[in-house]
């Protein structure tokens, strides 16, 4: 069967994803619901059908198996019952230019809109406070590049438009954006070095943790470290510790869906209030009892016009260092 080609409309928010040699012998849909989690199944079936996917230039069948190294263009279908609107949001803004803006958001505030969830996202704050934004990600991302769980606190950038978004966009797919954060942990990861390898990043020494990671076998709403997953390395070492507890710095080379939390989790030293990934419950203090202790604490990248290395760096919240002095760290 041959495919028409796609419209205008369609390539302003066509996505690309490449397949690794780790996802080899997956199936087309299970292959992109892990890299889409956003995304049922059912759903990315319904592009297939109707010819929204393609691997290479040919057209795509949901029980393909795949071979590792195609490039999978996807054409998601525009949502219809979505659309961001701004709203008189405040917003703790860390760094703004031409080309893009720096924002610490609060845990607890979603990124963009998705099913059940249109109103009080960090997207429709960006549209009442910048007006437009780039339209790369389409009518209910629109300035995103990059995404911060619903309970991770910390630096998130938007780009203001198209050549900013793309500029940005290459920077995350290469791996030339360094991203750290802090979380705070149960016990203490240094103690059980066994899980990773040592490794020297400009002179400070990591513990390096390499775990592929894919969507859990039996609960969707979760990821899990994997043999048969995508490639994830996180670094991490411990600032601060006690029997019980650990502050921890991390830097992630890639950006899988939950990698810090799984990782941690992985072995077995989940974040603190991260339930779904298998930690006790969060010492009393005055945040909503759903919070999890991880925040983004630093990005650091090349400014999309100039190419001047910029870092921004987002203070912890009160509520994180609060309960870091509780636990004695």
């Amino acid at each position: 069967m041959s495919l028409p080609p796609l419209g205008e409309e369609e390539c302003l928010h066509l996505m690309t994803i490449v397949a690794e040699l780790a996802d080899a012998g997956k199936r087309l849909d299970s292959f992109l619901a892990e890299s889409m989690p956003d995304t049922s199944r059912a759903r990315i079936q319904g592009w297939i059908r109707d010819g929204r996917v393609r691997v290479g230039v040919g057209p795509a069948k949901a029980s393909a198996k795949l071979k590792g190294g195609e490039v999978i263009s996807v054409s998601p279908a525009p949502a219809k019952l979505l659309r961001a609107e701004p709203e008189n949001i405040p917003l703790d803004i860390l760094h703004e230019d031409d080309d893009l803006v720096a924002i610490n958001k609060p845990a607890g505030m979603v990124v963009h809109a998705g099913a059940g969830c249109s109103e009080g996202t960090l997207v429709n704050a960006l549209l009442h406070h910048f007006g437009k934004l780039s339209s790369v990600g389409g009518n209910l991302r629109p300035g995103i590049v990059h995404r911060l769980d619903r309970f991770t606190s910390g630096v998130i950038l938007a780009a203001k438009h198209d050549t900013a978004h793309r500029a940005l966009a290459r920077q995350f797919q290469s791996r030339k954006v360094r991203k750290t954060y802090r979380a705070l942990v149960q016990g203490n990861p240094a103690a059980h070095a066994g899980h990773g390898r040592t490794v020297q990043v400009e002179g400070v020494r990591w513990l390096r943790l390499e775990m592929p990671i894919a969507r859990h076998s039996r609960a969707r709403v979760r990821m899990a470290a994997r043999r048969q997953g995508r490639v994830a390395q996180t670094d991490f070492r411990v600032l601060r510790d006690t029997e019980r507890f650990s502050l921890v710095e991390l830097r992630i080379a890639t950006g899988r869906t939950h990698q810090i939390r799984v990782h941690m989790s992985a072995i077995g030293h989940p974040v603190v209030g991260d339930r779904l990934y298998g930690a006790a419950r969060a010492p009393a203090v005055k945040t909503p009892s759903e919070r999890f202790y991880l925040h983004a604490r630093e990005i650091r990248f090349h400014q999309p016009s100039s190419g001047e290395i910029l870092t921004v760096t987002a203070p912890l919240g009160s509520d994180f260092t609060e309960l870091a002095r509780e636990l004695g760290l």
